[in-house]
């Protein structure tokens, strides 16, 4: 059931200026060029959460520029209602601005019951984004991601299923979210040979994780790919919140998943200077957390959450500040490696 308190029935009017101060990079050495900010719809989307919050916070990013918006079959929760709920707010609030928009959305983490509910074999991908367009009403979606690698799927399996998703009209462009260097050097090539326009890795890179510098960043150059960072801020890691105490309301409070009370005490000895670095830049450390990623010359776009308008609003602000210099970075290096 959505929660819909007061729905505001005025027609949806963006911005003007929507495409005056956001930048825009391209994506590999492909034809897309991503806004710098992309809003990810893993939390605050689906059927638990209030749907004219998130309707507010689409309109917003808009706004401010940010066309690209990122899914998954999975994300909500339950299961699809993210997209069920970004279809909804599609059709009310952005039928005519499909074209200045960039959707992608992603199926490889379990989705259904069952042998062909999740990883990467054709009859999971091709019923997956059939599912997702019937979600959220579209004829295709821009971008279509394989989540994640598959060990036991033939990786031929895998990437010829995305190759017959774009041959069929359903997705423009083709993408891949955590896999390894190598894996991901195998599927170019593979993509390559089929003329299929793969243009993109998703991994998870901040200041706090950057496996990707070890080989993967070199290999997405060497295949002219482009990426996206997720997980910037380090699940909240690289904010405010946690420099003076764990609040009770927070993730980490609650111990999630990706998050618990003991990860973000084992990271204060690296965030506290990290912080006191952002405050001298004049800067939040959220926002200096954003633009330092935008300074490696593969990532394309930073794809962030948000719970809020107000808090898209200020993380799109790392934008105002984005140079570094030498010593700031060598700090950087110093206190997060």
């Amino acid at each position: 059931m959505h929660i819909n308190d007061k729905t505001n029935n005025k027609p949806y009017l963006p911005s003007t200026e929507r495409y005056d101060h956001m930048s825009y990079n391209r994506c590999g050495k492909s034809g897309v060029l991503l806004p710098s900010i992309s809003l990810g719809l893993w939390h605050n989307f689906g059927f638990v959460d209030n749907l004219e919050n998130g309707r507010n916070m689409l309109k917003t990013a808009f706004d401010l520029g940010i066309t690209h918006f990122d899914l998954a079959n999975n994300y909500g929760p339950p299961y699809g209602s993210a997209e069920t709920n970004f279809g909804t707010i599609l059709k009310k609030d952005f039928s005519s601005l499909r074209d200045e928009m960039f959707i992608s959305t992603k199926a490889g983490y379990d989705m259904w019951p069952g042998p062909y509910g999740n990883f990467g074999s054709r009859k999971y991908l091709i019923s997956s984004i059939d599912q997702s367009l019937k979600r959220m009403n579209l004829d295709y979606v821009d971008l279509y991601y394989h989540h994640r690698p598959d060990p036991e799927t033939p990786l031929e399996e895998t990437m010829l299923a995305l190759a017959d998703i774009v041959r069929q009209g359903k997705a423009l462009y083709v993408g891949i979210s955590n896999y390894e260097h190598k894996q991901t050097a195998e599927a170019a090539k593979i993509l390559k040979e089929l003329k299929v326009p793969f243009i993109i890795h998703q991994a998870k890179y901040s200041i706090l994780n950057r496996w990707v510098e070890d080989h993967l960043l070199d290999t997405l150059e060497d295949h002219n790919l482009g990426c996206i960072a997720f997980s910037p801020l380090s699940q909240g890691m690289l904010t405010d919140k946690y420099l003076k105490e764990i609040p009770k309301d927070s993730r980490a409070a609650k111990n999630f998943t990706y998050l618990d009370s003991e990860v973000v005490k084992e990271n204060l000895q690296k965030v506290k200077p990290l912080a006191e670095l952002a405050h001298q830049r004049g800067q939040k450390l959220s926002q200096m957390a954003i633009a330092w990623l935008l300074t490696r010359k593969q990532v394309a776009s930073v794809l962030i959450g948000a719970s809020s308008p107000e808090q898209l609003k200020e993380n799109v602000l790392a934008l105002e500040q984005p140079s570094f210099t030498e010593e700031e970075l060598q700090l950087i290096d110093k206190y997060s490696l």
